[in-house]
């Protein structure tokens, strides 16, 4: 008997080292599983586009710029107005309407596309001031430009 159990607690003795080898070697490789995985998500997150980036070259102006006109003033008849001006200056207007809101006080360019030449063009063209540029990319949105006209519609160029 004591022959069996000195057997059993040196098989014992000799198990607990090999599982813990094995443990050990599984835990450092579900480490770097988890570690990996979320650098991917930090850079796939902090990073704003993939495909959508390859396509837009940085401050180069278009040939052709498409823009996307909204009242966002409530008087009618201005976005007209501004379509009418911006096809006069050569720009594409592909789409015109309201905006949700007609409570805008002053008048946006909005990027959409990933580069900013194009709403500076735009913005110049019409008279509105730098720091209502704004970029929002969307590659789901087929425009390059938008424009919100605000309140202040009237001291722009189409008016002047």
């Amino acid at each position: 008997m004591e022959k069996s159990r000195t057997t059993k607690q040196k098989q014992t003795n000799l198990k607990s080292p090999t599982i813990n080898i094995l443990l050990n070697i599984s835990l450092f490789f579900l480490s770097a599983i988890i570690v990996y995985m979320s650098y991917s998500l930090y850079v796939k997150l902090s990073y704003k586009s993939t495909k959508f980036d390859d396509e837009i070259v940085e401050g180069k102006v278009s040939e052709l710029i498409q823009v996307d006109v909204r009242n966002g003033c409530g008087v009618s008849g201005v976005a007209d107005r501004y379509t009418d001006f911006l096809r006069s200056k050569g720009f594409d207007v592909a789409d015109y309407g309201n905006y949700i809101s007609s409570e805008v006080d002053e008048t946006l360019v909005i990027d959409r596309m990933g580069n900013m030449a194009n709403a500076y063009e735009v913005a110049k063209a019409l008279g509105v001031k730098k720091q209502n540029i704004i970029q929002q990319l969307n590659k789901d949105y087929f425009i390059d430009v938008s424009v919100i006209i605000g309140k202040d519609y009237l001291t722009l160029n189409p008016f002047k």
